[in-house]
């Protein structure tokens, strides 16, 4: 695997130039706070105008939608696992939200795709351990497809940026 399929900012995902960018939603896919709320203000109210009809999505699962008036075609909704101390089997619940929303960018041949820290604000896991899961399911599915071509992480603030870099580096 090419390293520069793999890039890191920091920034507000809203703003990233992608195919795909990847909202850290709640079941309802029906916008909240945090990231899940700036993607729905960014798309517009068409946004959830769609996300009514997908009808929920599951913990550690995925479902797409377009992007509408954001600069991204698409959104990949994942709705990661609130942190209850990794008695609940929330890694595994998180690897799965990275494994299937690149499994939708597979599917409809996204090039680039860019990810928020999931689950890492309102539902409290910890950024560290979130950032190892998301670097680890990224190798591991770019190592074995083409698509997405590129994966960028977004991280918001300078700590979750340093999270990511020193993992990158390793």
């Amino acid at each position: 695997m090419k390293k520069e399929r793999i890039e890191l900012v920091k920034g507000d995902i809203t703003t990233i130039d992608a195919d795909a960018i990847v909202n850290a939603a709640n079941n309802s896919l029906l916008g909240g706070g945090g990231v899940d709320g700036a993607i729905h203000n960014a798309a517009g109210p068409d946004l959830l105008v769609e996300c009514r009809t997908l009808e929920g999505c599951e913990t550690g699962k995925s479902k797409i939608t377009g992007g509408y008036s954001l600069k991204a075609k698409y959104i990949i909704h994942t709705v990661g696992p609130v942190w209850y101390g990794g008695h609940r089997d929330e890694n595994s619940l998180l690897a799965s939200c990275y494994r299937t929303s690149l499994d939708l960018a597979k599917e409809y041949n996204i090039k680039t795709i860019a990810f928020p820290g999931i689950s890492t604000g309102a539902y409290r896991f910890p950024k560290n351990l979130a950032a190892q899961i998301a670097v680890n399911e990224t190798k591991k599915f770019l190592a074995e497809n083409k698509y997405p071509e590129k994966v960028i992480f977004v991280a918001f603030s300078g700590e979750d940026y340093q999270s990511y870099r020193k993992i990158l580096d390793q």
